[in-house]
């Protein structure tokens, strides 16, 4: 596990990270989410050790992170960094090598990598020859080169088209499953919600909201709930007629509902359950409404 305790970094009289805290755990997908200058970046850098923390600590199994614990972590930087006039395959064998391994496994994992990326037809073409989409995906296969024993990753999925970027997440969802933690920053809330198991917001450098995936929407779900009918005579107007529920979306079949508590809301359900207007009328649905990561992250950002 890279636990980050109390970081605080400053540049000048700007504090950019104001003690943050968290946890990426292994085996787990941890989302790092924040708006353009939240801090996300800096504190990748600190975990990295290509900046240093001004306090607060960075451990991997609860001991201090050294040098070479970094040098068996994989680091895709959101400015890509590999040569655009080298060939694809002979740079990653290239940083395979400087890794430490040898010539006939560095080729080795770079042939089964780029063709499980999508790029072993390309293997052989200049960095600048390829589309920015296929760029991304060496610069991908740079970070994970050396088998690491775990990803930090700033904007993985930035410039992939839909296909590629599912490519990606069962690259990735394969390491987490062999017990790699993996902590990469996104934009893209949809994919960090459909990927992650925990999520991290960032704002003002300063963590916001982190958790599960499930925790967060838990926490920030209100009690607005939702029930849907099926039948020949489905009809969900009654909901409106309950007390303690404030109708907020209706249709034949379908109610989204305020309810002043729990016991309004199971009042809804128990009404449906115990008299459909016919036999063959039941309830479909019923829940609570669970925000997306994209609402939570308005909500805890605004």
């Amino acid at each position: 596990m890279i636990e980050l305790d109390q970081i605080t970094r400053s540049f000048g009289d700007r504090r950019v990270l104001d003690g943050v805290s968290f946890a990426v755990t292994e085996g787990r997908m941890t989302g790092f989410v924040g708006g353009n200058g939240a801090g996300k970046t800096t504190t990748m850098r600190i975990i990295l050790g290509v900046l240093a923390a001004h306090a607060g600590t960075v451990s991997l199994h609860g001991r201090p992170v050294t040098a070479a614990d970094r040098a068996r972590f994989g680091y895709m930087p959101e400015e890509r960094g590999l040569y655009p006039k080298m060939r694809v395959a002979e740079q990653l064998v290239y940083l395979g090598r400087l890794h430490g391994l040898s010539s006939a496994d560095a080729k080795r994992e770079v042939a089964t990598l780029l063709e499980r990326l999508g790029l072993g037809e390309r293997a052989n073409d200049t960095l600048e020859s390829l589309s920015l989409g296929n760029q991304q995906r060496a610069q991908i296969a740079a970070a994970l080169v050396h088998r690491p024993d775990a990803l930090v990753l700033d904007e993985p999925f930035s410039g992939l088209d839909p296909m590629a970027v599912e490519v990606v997440l069962g690259v990735l969802r394969d390491y987490a499953a062999q017990g790699v933690p993996v902590l990469f920053s996104s934009h893209q809330l949809d994919i960090v919600e459909r990927l992650c198991d925990d999520v991290v917001v960032i704002g003002g450098g300063k963590i916001l909201a982190q958790g599960s995936r499930e925790a967060l929407r838990a926490a920030h779900s209100g009690r607005e709930f939702e029930i849907e009918l099926t039948g020949p005579t489905a009809d969900a107007g009654w909901v409106r007629e309950l007390p303690g529920v404030q109708v907020t979306s209706l249709e034949a079949g379908f109610a989204r509902f305020d309810a002043d508590s729990d016991e309004a809301a199971q009042a809804v359900l128990a009404r449906a359950v115990a008299a459909p207007a016919s036999p063959d009328d039941r309830v479909l649905r019923f829940g609570k409404v669970t925000p997306s990561l994209a609402q939570i992250f308005k909500e805890v950002v605004k």
